[in-house]
């Protein structure tokens, strides 16, 4: 396929001659049909971007098919020198992750089973007490917004509060 001398059918020539050419190339690459079809649809956004570069008579289909294979290789390449991700305990707030450089692994481990602890104790906490707990301390909505959530007064949600932290400190005593 060349390129015609209007530029307006190459979007529909894309489709109608490219596109599955285009995509069982990209699954032969990538081994991953959803990839594959991210393949294709990058390489078909580029091409519009570039379509005014085209000279006419140039062999479009084998245009297409660099295009993808140099997105391929780009994406190779980068996932190559990014840094390796580390999965995180998915319990914690990612910022309670990040380990500062002044910490030492002991105040980490330390600081791990602390909040370990802190949950085990909201985990004995009747129910009423645990979700005020939770969307204050966790959540950190504002009293309103826990009493509309619960569908109970202010003062109730503040009251409930006060009396979870007293269970929790003396629950958390005991352990330690």
């Amino acid at each position: 396929m060349t390129l015609p001398a209007e530029k307006d059918h190459f979007l529909g020539q894309i489709v109608e001659e490219a596109s599955d050419g285009l995509y069982r190339y990209a699954v032969v690459l990538s081994r991953d049909r959803v990839e594959a079809q991210d393949l294709v649809q990058e390489t078909c956004v580029r091409a519009i971007k570039a379509v005014d570069s085209l000279r006419p008579g140039t062999n479009v289909k084998s245009w297409l098919f660099t295009i993808l294979r140099n997105i391929w290789f780009n994406q190779l390449r980068r996932r190559r020198a990014a840094p390796k991700v580390v999965e995180l305990d998915m319990e914690e707030a990612p910022a309670q992750n990040g380990v500062g450089a002044s910490e030492d692994p002991h105040s980490i481990y330390v600081s791990k089973v602390e909040r370990q602890h802190v949950r085990e104790a909201i985990q004995q906490l009747p129910l009423e007490f645990r979700e005020v707990v939770l969307l204050r301390e966790y959540e950190e909505l504002s009293y309103e917004d826990i009493a509309s959530v619960l569908g109970c007064p202010r003062g109730t949600v503040m009251s409930r509060l006060g009396r979870a932290r007293s269970k929790l400190r003396s629950l958390l005593s005991e352990k330690g």
